[in-house]
């Protein structure tokens, strides 16, 4: 019978659950790096048992972990991050042009294939590759030739946030930045185009419908349509069906297209889910109300789910990383709040309980579904 595991990065150390197939009770370790920020935890699809885990501190800037036991044990890897060739500008928020200044790990990709091979989104915005387990680092630095002088910072940084696969062809990569927008490379990282036709940024660019310099919050698909690309951006729930060569708004009948995650349903390539927050300013769900929205039908019209969620007084986020899916026949959702509730629905969505209530606020939520 399969199991899950329930991978959390939180601001004070990561969190590890598990449970049978049932997702009723569930075992709790950690935390792990107590007391730090763990940014992001991601396991290996190729090895199950293998983990990467990024730690950033003031006192010990970034560290990298791995573990090779599911979280029993882990290791430091390499942490040495070098922007390769000219390391060159991007904006700051006023329009000024500022270095290139390696911050912090924002996410690991395992390759879907090879299970030394791993893939990591920085801040300043750049996407690093290993292929030796995480030990040493290479900057992928065609990315940043793509009029990178022109790329700002979110309200968070200026991070390349979410690396998607291809799972049918690997070479085909995909990176979603804030405040840069949606890159594509099929090579493998040689080169890359911007794919941003369609995305338009009010009051956020100069120029509305730039080629890049848009806030892209978050990018899914699922692994059978990879042509099939479904968006939340700062304002605005987008898609492409065409790989990313053009995008359409989806946003329909939500209550606020303004949110941080999207995902996609493990078994149905047409069925997302959105958390909608009030606005770029009032992080926190409209009316006071925790609610997900699934839309069906690839977003021509969403259903809210609250059942098991608060409806009254609800003030917390939900963060770009904070949602992910399991692959069980009753497809599990998980999301985590920055008020440290962890979340799961174990019927798509139908019905919420709370795996955890008291965590630190969290940043991160993947999962591994375990023969």
């Amino acid at each position: 019978m399969s199991s899950i595991r329930v991978l959390v990065g939180t601001h004070k150390g990561a969190f590890i659950f598990t449970s049978d197939a049932k997702r009723e009770n569930w075992e709790t370790k950690g935390p792990f790096f107590a007391g730090l920020d763990i940014y992001h935890i991601k396991g290996s699809k190729v090895n199950p048992q293998r983990l990467y885990a990024s730690q950033v501190s003031d006192w010990f800037g970034q560290v990298n972990h791995r573990s090779d036991d599911g979280g029993e044990t882990w290791e430091t890897m390499g942490n040495k991050f070098d922007y390769e060739g000219e390391v060159g500008t991007h904006q700051n928020y006023d329009g000024e042009q500022i270095p290139w200044i390696f911050k912090r790990i924002w996410a690991f990709e395992p390759s879907p294939i090879d299970a030394e091979t791993v893939f990591a989104g920085a801040e300043d915005a750049a996407l690093f590759k290993s292929t030796d387990g995480g030990q040493s680092w290479k900057e992928l630095p065609a990315l940043r030739s793509i009029q990178a002088n022109l790329w700002m910072p979110g309200a968070g940084g200026l991070g390349l946030h979410t690396i998607l696969i291809n799972p049918k062809n690997p070479d085909q990569i995909f990176v979603a930045i804030s405040a840069a927008g949606v890159f594509r490379t099929n090579d493998g990282g040689l080169t890359w185009e911007a794919i941003n036709n369609g995305l338009k940024s009010d009051y956020e660019l100069p120029d509305p419908v730039s080629g890049v310099g848009h806030c892209v919050h978050n990018i899914a698909m699922h692994p059978s349509n990879p042509n099939t690309l479904f968006m939340q951006k700062h304002w605005d729930v987008m898609r492409s069906d065409n790989a990313g060569d053009s995008w359409f708004e989806v946003s329909d009948n939500l209550p606020s297209d303004f949110g941080f995650p999207i995902a996609v349903h493990a078994h149905e390539p047409e069925t997302i889910y959105v958390v909608p927050i009030k606005s770029d300013l009032e992080h926190f769900p409209p009316d006071g109300k925790l609610r997900v929205y699934r839309s069906r039908s690839g977003g021509n019209g969403w259903e809210e789910l609250n059942k098991g969620l608060p409806q009254k007084d609800c003030y917390v986020n939900i963060l770009r990383t904070a949602m992910a899916v399991d692959s069980l026949d009753s497809c599990g959702i998980y999301f985590g709040t920055t008020g440290g509730q962890l979340y799961v629905s174990p019927d798509s969505g139908d019905s919420w309980k709370a795996i955890a209530e008291n965590l630190p606020y969290i940043l991160s939520v993947e999962v591994q579904t375990l023969p």
